[in-house]
């Protein structure tokens, strides 16, 4: 959420993470929006840790690389939307009375200093008015966004350093709102969960605003390291049964292994045994969403709609991990919650039939930078 021009030129989006980039480009067609462009490159262990970028030029170098090789048209734009890392930043919905638009941004500072954890000179601050879905009221609900200066400025640095001009930075959890909410707007509570390779996030929305966000450490390669460890397998294997099995645990997986020209049987696995190697990390993650759940419906005092929708009655998942096979029927079965796969096209109207959509949904962050890039220029 800050804006670093006032000019409003398209810009595409590009989604730095600890171990990938991904770049999605949009363009116009009449009143619609199309991918142009996509990319994705690896980000070695070591680069960025925890959402800290430790090796500047390292980055700026995959940057420039990842924009010559984006699969569709060729990125004529210098200006980027980029992401900032979820885990790193704090976002929380206050209450201000109603006041003058000039008196606004010295309460919301004063009003934030009670939320975010740190001095207020030593973190970039924005907010937004949540505009309510029902009714009006007497007060401003205020979206508030900080993330620390020592974390944002390599990030600047190395887009600039790139050759890119940052026309804004935001945090994760805006971007994959943007991307996945139909037209922004819900008119109740739904659960966005986003598994990736690192981290999994929680986000909640409702009305025309994000409500909470939280990060835990499960993870897509937490899952290959636990099925690795069981079976007694490397990683690469590990990651291909995760793939063709997920937990469902229905069929028995012959692991082959190849001497020159002659292919063997090495093994065969149950792969019962993989959904039983997961069963503590899928129980961790189904009782943290419980919690959290529990803990956001009865804090929902911004919320200001009907009391017979205020709870959770939806969740969404993306991130590469939520193609997990089976994932999807266990939480619904767990939790209660009708659960289902997020849409990352509900928002652009064409596709590219190079991204399947499979692939999409580890793109969901990329998508929503680029839709603000595109939707709100000229």
């Amino acid at each position: 959420m800050l804006e670093f021009l006032t000019l409003k030129q398209e810009a595409f989006g590009l989604d730095i993470s600890d171990p990938s980039l991904k770049i999605a480009n949009l363009e116009r067609k009449r009143d619609n929006f199309t991918l142009a462009s996509f990319g994705e490159k690896p980000i070695p262990e070591g680069i960025i840790t925890a959402g800290e970028i430790k090796d500047e030029d390292s980055l700026v170098k995959i940057i420039k690389e990842g924009i010559k090789e984006v699969k569709g048209k060729k990125i004529k734009t210098k200006y980027a939307i980029c992401s900032l890392p979820e885990e790193k930043s704090y976002l929380q919905v206050i209450q201000l009375p109603k006041m003058k638009e000039e008196e606004l941004e010295g309460a919301v500072k004063f009003g934030a200093e009670n939320y975010i954890p740190l001095p207020i000179e030593e973190v970039y601050l924005d907010f937004q008015i949540v505009q309510p879905l029902y009714n009006h009221l007497d007060h401003f609900d205020i979206l508030i966004s900080a993330i620390p200066k020592k974390i944002v400025d390599p990030y600047v640095s190395s887009i600039k350093r790139a050759g890119l001009f940052p026309r804004a930075l935001e945090i994760e959890s805006l971007s994959i709102a943007r991307a996945l909410v139909k037209n922004e707007v819900s008119p109740s509570p739904i659960l966005l969960i986003d598994l990736g390779a690192t981290r999994t996030s929680f986000i909640i929305f409702s009305g025309k605003s994000l409500r909470f966000t939280s990060s835990i450490p499960i993870s897509s390669q937490m899952f290959t390291e636990i099925i690795a460890k069981t079976l007694k397998i490397d990683l690469v294997v590990a990651e291909e049964l995760k793939i063709k099995c997920g937990i469902k645990g229905s069929q028995k997986i012959i692991l082959k292994e190849k001497t020159g020209d002659i292919e063997f049987e090495k093994a065969i696995i149950d792969d019962k045994r993989i959904f039983e190697a997961l069963i503590p990390p899928l129980t961790d993650l189904t009782e943290q969403i419980k919690t959290l759940i529990n803990y956001y419906q009865s804090h929902t005092q911004h919320e200001h709609l009907p009391s017979n929708i205020n709870k959770v009655e939806k969740i969404l998942l993306c991130g590469g991990g939520a193609n997990l096979k089976g994932l999807r029927e266990f939480l619904l079965r767990e939790l209660k919650i009708k659960t289902e796969l997020a849409n990352p096209w509900g928002n652009i109207s064409i596709g590219s039939p190079e991204m399947s959509f499979e692939k999409s949904l580890g793109f969901v962050t990329a998508l929503g930078l680029a839709l603000r890039g595109i939707k709100y220029a000229p």
